[in-house]
């Protein structure tokens, strides 16, 4: 029996970190709705079945007819050659309701419409409490059907799983949406199914753990600074493997300072959970460090892991991790990095509101996102502690599972709790578009490991990494500091500071009595901060906490540099993994970036002093638009010269 392999090994973990095997998670893009809909069959008392499809070659299916579970007759069946042969009867008794819809193209445009419809019976309709119980509604959920196969495979009778259900879902007996006979059945049919199937999981596994350990032992040939290790369990099997590459070893000691350890998938066809370290760049993007896979989701599982992750990254810890909400990984970094700040990643929790509060709440959820949203941001500890407990009894939480989660982990996911963690803008919503989109690349349509191994390796090598564009950075203000920002920050760095060096304008300062500074809104939008001031060492401490948590001065901090008459920044405000210095692209491309802005910058004073003459008269003008256009008409339809001849003409044009 060959098994064939799914289109993609990966999906999303559903089970519910809360801990409760009952509550799975739904994420965004989930047919919500469905739980509530009811379609027009039940709700009059009956159920329906396809009669017939027809289809076409240009059309495809263009018709589908469905009819009332009672429609026709039972054709004659031969006896079986028994005894006592069972006489079944049959519950058609030839209704004629139905529905027929076709397709037909109207205006160019394919449309379904209602061809025939009759909703006139010749039975009796039921009523709620008994149509629930015709074999089209009966279904055993997917979460059922695995609660099921497990209390089966501990020897429970299939009367004692229905009890067991019953008083897990705190139902009445024969409340069930679906009866003894459907478990019994399928008890049985999935019996010898499941037997099968998991020998055939047991030995692709094993086969393919072994493929991409060997494939690890061929990577080192080819990057000699790759590591992997593994662990084997008590039967000599490949249990747990990871691994890094030299270039993200490389990386980690620049940007290994805030790392994200993304847990959210694991494989369909393997039952292993894959782990993906990445760090933030000075760019802005998500870059690789290392890549895990786990037989379980255990703290004991975890704890290994992330000693290997150190182990490759030669023992230095990172100051802040950022993971999903997991009670064993949260033990197991506790345990292992206790010099580490954990943060649980925003977006996760966002990703899980909906399927935790949209059906208890119903109407009002509507109007609890936006307050959720806005509780997670505010500054002051004592205003979410306050906004928290009103935002419980308004609507009625005070028992809610998920909510007690979200409370006793409040100081690694509110903003007011973690505002002086520092974490590198990795909780921006450009780094976990990023951040998703590298997963997409290495999981998309992957069947096997080995070739997930190499889409790896192939994503993670940084040679292939989009480089950032040779753009010339503007400055807006005009101010000194900022032309000295822009010749050390990277593009993505120095956007940053340049949006915090235009809204520093509007802010006014007031000097306190020791030396510190009142900063505060001209039109007090927001509330004051206070600035301390040390001139000895040049050290500027903001009460709203910015640089030491994206590791850019704020707005607040620079407005009484300004005052204090800096034209340049202090150099100990410009961390490394934000300049342009710590790009992980080869000496030639940040040369190549040098000669670039210096070949704008000539050109952008060149146009300056043109649209300053120009502007002089109409004749001048219409002189210098009309050349300008044949010029860049003459530029565009010139060939296009190689990058040195491109960095030799800059260097030219400086000199001039």
């Amino acid at each position: 029996m060959a098994m064939k392999p799914s289109n993609n090994i990966w999906i999303r973990r559903q089970q519910c970190p809360c801990g409760d095997w009952k509550c799975y998670i739904q994420y965004e893009g989930d047919d919500l709705g469905s739980v509530s809909s009811h379609n027009f069959a039940r709700k009059n008392g009956f159920s329906i079945r396809k009669a017939r499809s027809t289809e076409s070659q240009n059309l495809g299916i263009y018709r589908r007819d469905f009819v009332c579970y009672r429609s026709g007759f039972n054709q004659p069946r031969k006896k079986a050659n028994v005894e006592h042969p069972r006489e079944r009867k049959s519950v058609r008794c030839g209704c004629d309701a139905k529905l027929y819809l076709t397709k037909e193209i109207v205006d160019g445009v394919m449309q379904w419409y209602v061809s025939q419809f009759s909703n006139v019976h010749n039975h009796e309709l039921l009523e709620d409490d008994q149509v629930r119980l015709l074999p089209a509604y009966r279904k055993i959920q997917e979460v059922d059907q695995e609660r099921i196969l497990l209390l089966s495979k501990a020897g429970f009778p299939v009367n004692r799983i229905v009890k067991v259900l019953e008083l897990e879902k705190g139902v009445q007996p024969g409340q069930l949406p679906f009866i003894e006979k459907d478990v019994r059945n399928f008890v049985r049919t999935c019996k010898k199914t499941v037997q099968e199937s998991d020998a055939l999981l047991n030995e692709k596994r094993e086969n393919d753990l072994l493929e991409l350990l060997e494939a690890c032992k061929a990577m080192t040939g080819r990057d000699p600074d790759f590591v992997y290790d593994y662990t084997l369990d008590e039967n000599e099997k490949v249990e747990n493997i990871a691994w890094s590459f030299g270039d993200s070893i490389c990386a980690y000691t620049i940007f290994g300072d805030v790392v994200a350890f993304d847990t959210t998938y694991r494989s369909v066809t393997y039952g292993l959970l894959l782990g993906v370290w990445f760090g933030i760049d000075n760019h802005g993007k998500a870059i690789f460090l290392g890549c895990v896979l786990l037989q379980d989701e255990s703290s004991h599982s975890f704890a290994w892991a992330l000693q290997a992750f150190m182990r490759f990254m030669r023992g230095r810890h990172p100051q802040t991790i950022l993971t999903d909400i997991d009670s064993g990984l949260r033990d197991a970094i506790a345990r292992e990095l206790p010099n580490t700040k954990h943060v649980l990643c925003i977006w996760h929790i966002l990703s899980k509101i909906s399927s935790w509060f949209s059906l208890p709440l119903g109407s009002q959820y509507e109007n609890f996102k936006p307050e959720f949203d806005m509780l997670s941001q505010l500054e002051s500890v004592e205003d979410f502690e306050h906004q928290w407990n009103i935002l419980v009894a308004r609507f009625g939480l005070v028992s809610d599972k998920h909510i007690a989660l979200l409370y006793s982990y409040r100081a690694s996911w509110t903003f007011s709790y973690i505002r002086s963690y520092f974490l590198a803008r990795t909780l921006t919503a450009e780094f976990s578009l990023s951040l998703e989109s590298f997963l997409k690349r290495i999981l998309n349509g992957q069947t096997c490991l080995q070739v997930f191994f190499e889409q790896v390796s192939i994503a993670a090598n940084l040679e292939n990494r989009t480089r950032e564009g040779m753009q010339y950075m503007h400055v807006k203000t005009g101010m000194p500091l900022e032309e000295h920002a822009r010749n050390i920050l990277t593009p993505y760095a120095f956007n940053v500071l340049q949006h915090e060096i235009v809204l520093s304008l509007q802010y006014a300062t007031t000097e306190m009595a020791n030396g510190s500074y009142l900063v505060r809104h001209y039109k007090k939008l927001d509330g004051e901060c206070l600035v301390i001031w040390m001139p000895d060492d040049e050290q500027i401490h903001c009460s709203c906490k910015e640089f030491e948590h994206s590791g850019i001065l704020c707005r607040h901090s620079l407005r009484v540099l300004v005052v204090k008459n800096y034209f340049q920044l202090p150099e100990k405000y410009f961390l490394l993994r934000w300049r342009v210095e710590s790009s992980l692209v080869s000496v030639d491309d940040q040369n190549a970036q040098i000669s670039s802005d210096d070949c704008a910058q000539a050109f952008h004073s060149l146009t300056a002093s043109l649209l300053t003459e120009s502007l002089i008269s109409k004749d001048r003008f219409n002189y210098v638009h009309s050349e300008l256009t044949s010029l860049l008409e003459h530029v565009r339809n010139m060939p296009v010269i190689n990058e040195y001849a491109a960095n030799a003409a800059a260097n030219n044009i400086s000199e001039s």
